[in-house]
């Protein structure tokens, strides 16, 4: 098993399809694509949820502080369509990446064991990666709380 990601390290590659702002109904970007950008990837559990809606809408709520700044995305296992209706129902001003074949939950290694109830489950652990114009990991926000990351994240970019 390779070492957990920190901070100096580069940053898993991908592709994946980009839904809603500059991308609309989808658009396959690869980290290549952001080259001398600073990239933020949020990665949340579930579209619709309480906890992700409140971490979107915080961003959403904030983004004048981010756009032009970096390119931000959030990462969730749901597809397309789910992020067209979470984008919509919230006017999120930035896109999403679907991740369905949980391509980037691993990369990231933020696909883990989760227990609710007692009962044991794999899932998506909100998490928050900044990527520096030399694409590496600049900083890392394991199990950020949701309105807590709009702070943290400003304090670093």
């Amino acid at each position: 098993m390779s070492s957990p990601l920190k901070i100096g390290d580069p940053a898993p590659v991908f592709t994946a399809i980009a839904v809603g702002g500059k991308y609309g109904k989808g658009k396959s970007v690869s980290l290549q694509d952001f080259k001398n950008q600073t990239v933020i990837l949020y990665f949340y559990p579930k579209d619709n949820t309480p906890g992700c809606t409140t971490q979107a809408c915080s961003l959403r709520d904030h983004w004048k502080q981010f756009e032009n700044k970096v390119e931000l995305f959030g990462i969730s296992i749901d597809s397309v369509p789910s992020h067209e209706k979470f984008i919509n129902q919230y006017n999120l001003p930035f896109p999403l990446l679907t991740d369905e074949s949980k391509a980037l939950v691993h990369a990231y290694e933020v696909w883990v064991e989760k227990s609710m109830y007692g009962k044991k489950y794999w899932g998506t652990e909100r998490s928050t990666f900044v990527i520096d114009p030399d694409q590496k990991i600049k900083a890392i926000f394991r199990k950020i709380k949701p309105g807590e990351q709009v702070k943290a994240l400003l304090a670093v970019i």
